[in-house]
C-alpha cells in the first residue's frame, strides 16, 4: 500500500519519528493528535510497515469487532518477543490463539480467581511489615515484590526454597534491566541483536533467559511427573487441561505461556499499584473516601467484598485511564481490504488502537490530566472509550486477576499504615521498556500504624 494513501502523519525520517517515540512518547502522540487528528500514520522502528494510530472510539470499535480473518493480530502483526517466545497467546493467531485462551482464561477467573486471596493479602502484609516509620522509600520497588511473589506462587505454584530465589533472582535480572531505553532500541531493531558475549547486552540477555528456562522446564517435568489434584496454583491447571481434542499443552507452550504471564502480570500490575499510592496520597480526600468505604466492610473482609466496592474500583479504573501502562493495543494486521474511521486501508496495514490518546480525549474525559475516580461512578464507559488491558479477541485475559491484585492490595496497604508523600512534586511518566513507570518509583514515607480503635484488615483464614 502507498505511504500516501495512508492517513496523514509527521514527515519527517523515520529514525527521527523513532527517536521521538522512545524519548519523549507521550508528548509526541499527543503533539501528532493535535496536528493530524485522532487517526494519524508513524513509521517505527527497522523495517516494519508504517503504523496507523487511531484514538477514534468508532473506530477502535470496529477494529475489536471485526472478524480475525480478516483482522488480527499475533507474530504476523509484528507482536515478537525473544524472550516469551512463539507459542505465547500474543504472537499466535487464528485457531491455535483460540485454543490457548480457552485453556488458560479458566484459572484467571471466577472462584479459581478468588482461592488466591489469602495468598495475595499474606504477601502483602510481608512485604509492607518491612516499611520503617518516618522513613522515606519506594513504593515501585514494594509493589514489584508484591506482584513478584504472586506471580511466582500463585502463578508457577513455587515455595519459598532456592529454586524460588534462584528464579526470582534471574527474572528481576531479566525484567529490570539497568538501561531500560537499551533494551527498547534492541527491541525495535534486530540488527542490533548481536551476542558479543556475556558482558554485552544482548549477549546477557540470552544467557538470563537460558538460565531461566532450565529452571522452568524443571519445574514443568516435575509438575507432569508428579500430578497433584489438590494444587491449585496455574501452571498445575494449565498441565492438567486438555482442549477439545483431549490434547494437553505441550512443554514448548507451558513455558511460552508462564512467560507471557509473568511478564504481562508482574511489572504492569506493579506500576498501576504504585501509580494508584501516588494518586490516593495526592488527594488525601480520595484516600479519605476510600478508607471510609473500607471500614464499612468491617474487621475481616473477605476478598470478593472488597472486589465489588465501586469506589475502590474507581480509584482502580481512573488510575488506569490517566497513565496506562501500555500506551496502545496490540497492532492489528489487515488481511483483506478494509474501511475503518472513513478510510480504506490494504492488506499489510497495521493498525494501533491507542490506548493513551483515546484515555485523553477531552469529549470522554474533560480535564482528563486531572485525577477524578468519580467519572466512573457518574458514567459507564464503552469497551471502545476506556480499553486499559486492549481489547476484542485479543483483550487480557488477566484483566479480572489484576484488577482483584491491585484491589486486595490498595485495602491492605491503605488500612494498615498511615503515609504520605515524600515531596509536594507531581511525579510524571518515564519509560521503562514498553511500558511507563511513575519516575521516582513515587517517594513515600511511613507515619504510623492507622489507629487502634480503627478496623485494620486482617487475613481470614477460611477459604474465600
Amino acid at each position: 500500500m502507498s505511504a500516501l494513501k495512508l492517513p496523514n502523519g509527521p514527515q519527517t525520517h523515520p529514525w527521527v519519528q523513532t527517536y521521538q517515540w522512545l524519548t519523549n512518547p507521550l508528548e509526541y502522540l499527543e503533539d501528532c493528535a493535535k496536528r493530524y487528528g485522532d487517526i494519524f500514520t508513524l513509521q517505527l522502528g527497522q523495517n516494519v510497515p508504517p503504523q496507523v494510530f487511531i484514538s477514534n472510539p468508532q473506530a477502535i470499535q470496529q477494529i475489536f469487532t471485526t472478524d480475525p480473518k480478516y483482522l488480527d493480530s499475533g507474530e504476523p502483526a509484528g507482536i515478537k518477543s525473544p524472550l516469551l517466545g512463539r507459542q505465547s497467546l500474543l504472537a499466535l493467531e487464528g485457531k491455535p490463539h483460540q485454543r490457548q485462551r480457552k485453556l488458560l482464561t479458566p484459572p484467571l477467573h471466577g472462584e479459581r480467581m478468588l482461592a488466591y486471596g489469602d495468598l495475595i493479602r499474606e504477601i502483602t502484609e510481608q512485604v509492607i511489615n518491612q516499611w520503617q516509620v518516618r522513613e522515606t522509600f519506594a513504593a515501585l520497588p514494594s509493589m514489584q515484590a508484591i506482584s513478584f511473589q504472586v506471580i511466582l506462587k500463585a502463578v508457577f505454584g513455587l515455595e519459598d526454597g532456592p529454586r524460588y530465589e534462584k528464579l526470582n533472582e534471574l527474572l528481576i535480572g531479566i525484567l529490570n534491566p539497568k538501561i531500560p531505553i537499551l533494551r527498547t532500541v534492541l527491541l525495535l531493531f534486530p540488527s542490533l541483536r548481536q551476542d558479543l558475549g556475556a558482558w554485552s547486552p544482548w549477549g546477557k540477555y540470552l544467557r538470563l533467559r537460558q538460565q531461566i528456562d532450565q529452571i522452568i522446564y524443571a519445574e514443568i517435568q516435575e509438575r507432569k511427573a508428579q500430578p497433584d489434584s489438590s494444587r491449585t496454583d496455574i501452571l498445575s491447571l494449565m498441565t492438567a487441561a486438555r482442549d477439545e481434542a483431549g490434547e494437553p499443552m505441550t512443554d514448548l507452550e507451558l513455558r511460552d505461556e508462564l512467560m507471557t504471564l509473568l511478564v504481562a502480570g508482574h511489572e504492569t500490575t506493579a506500576t498501576s499499584l504504585s501509580w494508584a499510592l501516588y494518586w490516593i496520597h495526592h488527594r488525601p480526600q480520595v484516600r479519605e473516601k476510600l478508607l471510609q468505604e473500607l471500614d464499612n466492610l468491617g474487621e475481616k473482609p473477605d476478598a470478593n467484598a472488597i472486589f465489588r466496592l465501586p469506589y475502590l474500583n474507581a480509584v482502580c479504573s481512573e488510575t488506569l485511564r490517566l497513565y496506562p501502562v501500555a500506551t496502545s493495543a496490540l497492532n492489528r494486521l489487515v488481511k483483506s481490504p478494509l474501511q475503518i474511521g472513513g478510510y480504506n486501508f490494504e492488506p499489510g496495514t497495521l493498525l494501533n488502537p491507542s490506548i493513551y490518546l483515546t484515555h485523553h480525549r477531552e469529549d470522554l474525559y474533560p480535564q482528563s490530566k486531572q485525577f477524578k475516580p468519580e467519572r466512573f461512578l457518574e458514567r459507564q464507559f464503552s469497551p471502545y472509550e476506556y480499553l486499559p488491558f486492549g481489547g476484542g479477541n485479543r483483550r487480557c485475559i488477566g484483566m479480572a486477576f489484576a484488577l482483584f491484585e491491585m484491589k486486595l492490595v490498595l485495602a491492605k496497604v491503605l488500612s494498615h499504615w498511615e503515609m504520605e508523600l515524600a515531596d509536594s512534586k507531581p511525579v510524571q511518566p518515564v519509560r521503562k521498556g514498553l511500558l511507563f513507570s511513575p519516575r521516582g518509583g513515587v517517594q513515600m514515607v511511613v507515619k504510623g500504624k492507622r489507629p487502634q480503635n480503627q478496623p485494620i484488615l486482617q487475613t481470614s483464614s477460611s477459604s474465600v
